[in-house]
């Protein structure tokens, strides 16, 4: 009776050892996941924070009087004529009506305060309607990237920045008339790079990423899938197979640098192919791709149950017509996934671009893969290694738009998965 007594209480300290161990491990777990979801709002707040900024933009309110005899223009005037007439000099005319200054330093302050991209919306607005010469046109004026700044920072802080007090003067006063205001900035998006962070944008390097990305699927896809249908329904099973197998295994660990390498030796050096264009971009990012595509597509064919397979072969079919019409169309969900998961992982991919040269500064929106161009994570590169305080929060707003690719190449990739797999 003792014996069993004692047996039976330490069986139950063992259950009471084993249930707080249990008791641990589902906290330990949940501390894992709450330390991981903590740093992902602190990473996501902090680019936020900062980045936010930079879909917002300084402007100033004004009146500026088109004068055909200061611009030598009238409505008939040519195309050429119209685009090539003196607006910078039209908007210095207008700052001096503004505020009265007297020396050369002072004027310099002045104009310094307006961007040098703001006689550029001038000349758009007249070639677009040239019946507004001669008339008062009512602009946003983009103001400087000091003045944006302040505006938008440093003003409420009680700092000037690189400003003096006399520009400071100038800008309180059209703050207090309600001329100096922010507003969305639709440069950030539909202008390319730029040496001045007011004018400075990320179009050119959306469309070159989309540019590189569809070169990146064209080549990828068809190969992978071919690549996957081979090894896992047609190629012998000996030694050799085995080797292509473990290669591709291994190919997906490379670092993605040595495909950038192989991409500089071979594409450039030995085929001429062009640098800094979204064709040499997506030829590097399709060898990186292909290894991820291929396991994941041979991944997608062996979930295809075998009687699929079984049924088809008993009702005549021939290997071709039991891989095409039946486990192609099954298996074709996880192969999309892996490819758009693939996609997704070359989308923020940087080391292999800047050994093809797609670091260059390209001011031009590509409109073809063989035009030079860059993508969003070398611009990120670029513009988090430029000196001015502007970049900083342009360099977080282009993070923003590339996390959001990121968010909706994964949501699709999710979205084909439900839509299109089939449950047996």
């Amino acid at each position: 009776m003792t014996d069993q007594v004692t047996t039976r209480a330490r069986v139950e300290q063992s259950m009471t050892r084993r249930r707080r161990a249990e008791v641990r491990f589902r906290l330990y777990g949940m501390l894992s996941i709450g330390f991981g979801l903590l740093c992902l709002v602190v990473l996501f707040g902090s680019i936020i924070l900062k980045g936010g900024s930079a879909f917002e933009q300084t402007v100033l309110q004004s009146e500026v009087y088109l004068d055909g005899d200061y611009l030598e223009l009238t409505p008939q005037s040519s195309v050429e004529e119209r685009r090539n007439a003196d607006y910078e000099g039209l908007i210095k005319q207008y700052l001096k009506e503004s505020i009265p200054v007297s020396g050369r330093n002072e004027r310099r302050a002045l104009y310094s305060l307006v961007s040098v991209g703001a006689h550029w919306q001038l000349q758009k607005a007249v070639l677009d309607n040239p019946d507004l010469i001669g008339t008062a046109l009512n602009i946003e004026l983009i103001m400087d990237d000091d003045v944006d700044q302040w505006f938008k920072h440093e003003r409420d802080e009680g700092r000037a920045g690189r400003l003096s007090e006399l520009q400071l003067g100038w800008l309180e006063q059209w703050a207090s008339d309600g001329r100096l205001k922010s507003r969305f900035s639709t440069t950030f998006f539909t202008n390319g790079d730029s040496r001045e962070p007011e004018l400075a944008g990320v179009h050119g390097a959306m469309m070159g990423t989309f540019l590189t990305l569809m070169v990146t699927f064209l080549l990828s896809f068809p190969i992978g899938v071919a690549a996957a249908i081979y090894l896992e329904e047609f190629a012998p099973k000996n030694r050799v197979t085995e080797i292509v197998e473990i290669n591709i295994n291994n190919l997906a660990a490379v670092p993605s640098i040595t495909f950038g390498l192989l991409g500089l030796a071979i594409f450039i050096n030995i085929f001429g192919v062009a640098r800094s264009t979204p064709l040499i971009g997506g030829l590097v990012l399709t060898l990186m791709t292909l290894p991820t595509i291929i396991i994941s597509g041979r991944a997608a064919i062996k979930s295809v149950p075998p009687s699929i397979r079984e049924a088809a072969f008993g009702l005549g079919a021939s290997k071709m017509q039991v891989v095409f019409h039946h486990v192609l169309p099954l298996a074709l969900p996880g192969m999309l996934t892996g490819t758009i998961i693939g996609m997704a992982q070359a989308l923020g991919e940087t080391a292999p671009l800047l050994m093809i040269g797609m670091i260059a500064f390209v001011v031009d929106v590509p409109g073809f893969i063989t035009d030079p161009s860059t993508v969003l994570p070398v611009q990120i590169f670029l513009w988090s290694d430029s000196p001015e305080q502007a970049f900083t929060e342009r360099t977080s707003g282009a993070i923003i738009v590339l996390l959001a690719f990121l968010i909706m190449m994964n949501t699709a990739a999710v979205w084909l998965r439900r839509r299109l797999e089939r449950r047996w």
